[in-house]
């Protein structure tokens, strides 16, 4: 600091350090570990088609050219006057909201996959129990144990 910066805020320099307590940190939680998750599940599942004209790839791509676009207008704020860099940094701030943004609904996109192949493994899974009856023309076919189950509750 200069000696006119120290008399203005009334600062004496020193050689001291600060010692700043630590706090303990807050768990992050990382977006690209999540994507790989429901990467996996998509995986895993069947493909449910026609869920949107939007693919995985065009909402990658859109975010990529946010992220360039804020980095871009992060270091040509930085290098501005104050004056010309509020506006930068407030349309540098709308190019990472438009990242999020596109990263968001790939993620919601995924998710409403996953929630219909569940939905669909459920409906299919409700109809495999009525496969067990076979219908025929006039008889009933079955077993010779269930018959007699049936033969024993009729009489009492």
């Amino acid at each position: 600091m200069t000696k006119k910066l120290e008399e203005i805020l009334d600062i004496k320099q020193s050689a001291e350090t600060i010692e700043i307590p630590i706090v303990e940190s807050v768990p992050v939680i990382s977006l690209e570990e999540k994507l790989e998750e429901f990467d996996k599940i998509a995986a895993a599942l069947p493909r449910v088609k026609g869920l949107g004209d939007i693919s995985d790839s065009e909402l990658d791509a859109l975010a990529k050219k946010a992220e360039d676009a804020y980095d871009d207008l992060m270091s040509l704020g930085m290098q501005v006057e104050a004056r010309y860099s509020t506006r930068m940094f407030e349309v540098a701030g709308n190019m990472l909201n438009a990242a999020i943004t596109a990263k968001t609904n790939k993620i919601e996109k995924k998710l409403k996959m996953v929630d219909l192949q569940l939905k669909k493994l459920a409906i299919d899974k409700k109809d495999g129990g009525k496969g067990n009856e076979v219908e025929g023309e006039g008889y009933v076919i079955t077993d010779r144990n269930s018959i007699l189950e049936k033969l024993k509750n009729m009489n009492k």
